[in-house]
């Protein structure tokens, strides 16, 4: 089973829409996908969406109330923090082709117990970094720093930008061009608006590249 972490520069980058893109070009091949969030916080979910836009199975393993970082949510309502091995071990019990798991926020961001993140459970679970990233102003900064935090750790990352608006500005071209000489070559390239898109299942292979099951 190959196992994409799908993590971001960011809070609000579009990690929900990337997942669900990989998802839905993944099934479109014929594979068995499955989708794990470990971590919702605050009122939205994030496994309902990417199980409406991409048809995949999902799951999430713990949720809390307030819109935080999943262990700053968990601190703040008195409930347990998610362990990591759980994590672990709910990735070894599935059985897919494909394992999809979507993070919170940043790579760094504090996930559950002992202050563990996406990077530390990249190194678990023997996983692919996925990073999305911004189209505006400030994406440079954040996808280097990101990019280089993997680096430390011996990891890779493929990255996608998160939401590409229709009408670019100066700033989106500019930074569609670093960021491809940043990265050596961007993964995908996501619509702004795409969840609302007609079609988005079937129109999302062609905003990832190869490596993510698209065509891109």
């Amino acid at each position: 089973m190959r196992t994409l972490i799908v993590t971001g520069t960011d809070t609000g980058v579009g990690k929900t829409v990337v997942t669900a893109a990989i998802a839905a070009a993944a099934l479109a091949k014929g594979l068995r996908v499955a989708v794990l969030k470990p971590a919702q916080t605050g009122d939205d979910d994030d496994a309902r969406d990417i199980a409406r836009l991409s048809g995949a199975a999902t799951r999430t393993l713990v949720s809390y109330p307030d819109p935080l970082a999943p262990y700053t949510a968990a601190r703040v309502a008195g409930l347990p923090a998610l362990r990591m091995a759980d994590v672990v071990a709910e990735a070894g019990r599935t059985e897919a082709d494909l394992l999809l798991v979507e993070g919170a926020g940043g790579l760094l961001v504090q996930l559950g117990e002992d202050g563990w993140t996406a990077a530390d459970l990249c190194a678990a679970l023997a996983a692919e970094p996925v990073v999305v990233a911004r189209a505006a102003l400030g994406t440079l900064n954040h996808t280097a720093l990101t990019l280089e935090a993997l680096e430390r750790r011996g990891l890779g990352g493929r990255v996608v930008i998160g939401a590409m608006p229709g009408e670019r500005k100066l700033v989106h071209e500019t930074n569609l061009h670093d960021l491809t000489v940043l990265t050596g070559g961007l993964a995908g390239i996501v619509p702004e608006g795409a969840p609302v898109l007609p079609g988005f299942a079937e129109a999302a292979p062609g905003w990832l590249s190869p490596g993510l099951y698209g065509t891109w």
